[in-house]
């Protein structure tokens, strides 16, 4: 019975009345499926979940990744900290998350303690635009984690901070400030050598450093010291250019990623050994196109290509993203397939590049991808956001049935049960597939011969699927509650 429930609860012909239903306690094990697992819930029934009395039901609805954050939103003020806990969370890792709104993240960021924020800061759901309007707000709380984005700030923004009437905002300002002044460096780090630890670690890498300490990290023996003198960017060019021929790949690697790097370095690593360094060479933006070609660099296939949260990001310069789009370099065509914001002619160019690539991640990327675009990258990456796809609104479902439905393939017959006009013997057919994802989809299908669909409210199997199925009859999911 618990799964024919669960099915019923995310049915989407279920009346309001029936979920109401399904909200009380004898029908306590769909409360998960329900609150958790719907996408969208009428008026009446998103009130009584947000004020149910079960706190184990306003939990489901706050890690739900499925529905709009608004109605997540509701949660910000819940009684229950788990419940707030949960909100502040990622509600999937599997799938990519929405931003909260506005309103909801000022909410927290004024009234949660420090365990929940911890959540939320690493969750994603907080749009780059809000974070770079912290410096602007009432609390001193807030403008003081306007400090995190402290290289992205103007020089106007950081003086703001650093006389900023509070003195814990002033404080943190000028920790930011002392990150460029070498002799406050040395300060922190105390007498030579340091103990290496996540503290020290984190002054080598980010800090100026002080001559005194960068001929210290010279003579010091510990197998870190070369990589950090190749990334931290105040090390002197001399000492960048002792490096170029370092043995370990990874410090020739992160010199190769330096912004500040001699045209004679360029051209020593653009020969390297190692190819990942070439690679690195080979996108740096000082070159033409002629420069990157002549190099022998790699293109790795075998990446997710999944879909990017932009929001949590600065956006991309729109005249640097029509650059890579035009590039000979595939992996500066992948950078331009990631905006979310290109322009229409130039998607159209890169849905029919010859990178693969280029291809999945403008499709995961882009609002408004060639439907053929998501069909074919569906069909030739298969990794783990490849599902993804075939929810976006412009995959082309019409006639799937027709050409998927006998594939020798399991992933692309589960393509058939996608086309709304599917043949209801197909459909009949196919919830007896090998393949079990076959078999659910179809017993969802709202095509499928009713006697067939309601036999299945019986299989052990696939009886939750059919009780989801839209075209199940009203009478009969009221006599699934009874």
């Amino acid at each position: 019975m618990t799964a024919l429930l669960d099915g019923l609860a995310v049915n989407p012909a279920a009346l309001a009345d029936l979920l109401l239903r399904l909200l009380e306690p004898q029908y306590a094990s769909a409360w998960r499926a329900l609150a958790s697992r719907r996408a969208s819930f009428p008026a009446e029934v998103t009130t009584a979940i947000v004020t149910h009395p079960h706190p184990r039901v306003r939990r489901a609805l706050a890690c739900n990744p499925f529905v709009d954050p608004e109605v997540r939103g509701l949660l910000v003020d819940d009684p229950d900290w788990f419940v707030r806990t949960r909100l502040a969370a990622r509600p999937d890792r599997t799938r990519p998350v929405r931003p909260l709104p506005d309103w909801v993240i000022d909410r927290m960021l004024t009234t949660y303690d420090n365990e929940c924020l911890q959540e939320l800061f690493f969750s994603q759901q907080i749009p780059f635009r809000v974070q770079r309007s912290y410096g602007n707000h009432p609390m001193a709380s807030i403008r003081r984690m306007a400090t995190n984005v402290w290289t992205l700030m103007s020089e106007d923004e950081r003086a703001a901070l650093l006389t900023d009437p509070h003195p814990q905002v002033r404080a943190s300002a000028e920790n930011m400030r002392e990150t460029d002044d070498a002799e406050a460096m040395e300060r922190r780090l105390g007498p030579l050598p340091p103990p290496r630890n996540h503290g020290t670690g984190l002054i080598l890498v980010n800090y100026r450093l002080s001559r005194t300490v960068v001929d210290w990290l010279l003579r010091d023996l510990h197998p870190d010291s070369p990589w950090v003198l190749a990334h931290n960017y105040s090390t002197p060019p001399d000492v960048v250019a002792g490096l170029v021929e370092h043995p370990d790949p990874k410090v020739r690697l992160e010199l190769a990623r330096r912004r500040d790097l001699d045209p004679a370095l360029v051209a020593a690593l653009a020969r390297d050994a190692d190819p990942e360094v070439r690679t690195a060479i080979s996108v740096r933006p000082e070159l033409s196109e002629d420069e990157r070609t002549a190099i022998d660099y790699t293109v790795d296939t075998g990446e997710d290509f999944g879909p990017v949260e932009h929001h949590a990001h600065p956006a991309p310069d729109p005249a640097a993203t029509a650059a890579y789009a035009r590039s000979r370099h595939p992996l500066l065509r992948r950078r331009a397939a990631r905006d979310p914001a290109l322009p229409a002619g130039l998607v159209a160019a890169l849905a029919r590049d010859d990178d693969l690539g280029v291809r999945v991640l403008l499709a995961h990327n882009h609002p408004a991808p060639p439907p053929e675009l998501l069909l074919r990258a569906y069909l030739e990456h298969r990794a783990p956001a490849r599902d993804l796809l075939t929810e976006h609104p412009r995959f082309p479902v019409a006639g799937l049935g027709t050409r998927f439905a006998d594939a020798d393939a399991p992933d692309e017959r589960r393509l058939a049960v996608l086309d709304p006009g599917l043949q209801p013997g197909t459909a009949d057919r196919l919830t007896r597939d090998p393949d079990l994802t076959v078999r659910s989809g179809a017993a969802r299908h709202p095509r499928l011969p009713r006697r067939r669909l309601l036999s299945l409210l019986s299989d052990e199997e696939l009886a939750e699927h059919a009780a989801a199925n839209p075209a199940l009859p009203l009478t009969v999911m009221r006599e699934l509650l009874t």
